[in-house]
């Protein structure tokens, strides 16, 4: 199971790449949910939800990814609209 710190720095890692790709990434996914590791895109989803389930299940060893909303408004509601930490 990763650290606090080992899942600030994953997220803090991923949304800035979000934050690069969002331009090129708005037009053809808008309104979608970005599931993310190591910088990367891994998929998209409809929902926040099925984003998280497949997350859970494709990274169900260490959990570390992330997951951001495809949207040009920016909507930042700290540390915890970026992550959901389990223990």
């Amino acid at each position: 199971m990763p650290t606090l710190i080992e899942v600030q720095e994953e997220v803090k890692a991923n949304y800035e790449a979000f934050q690069k790709e969002l331009p090129s990434i708005a037009k053809r996914h808008p309104g979608k949910f970005a599931l993310m590791q190591n910088k990367q895109i891994i998929e998209y989803f409809d929902t926040a939800r099925d984003a998280y389930a497949a997350g859970k299940k494709i990274f169900e060893e260490n959990r570390l990814f992330s997951i951001q909303e495809v949207i040009t408004t920016p909507l930042d509601l700290g540390f915890f609209s970026h992550v959901m930490y389990q223990r």
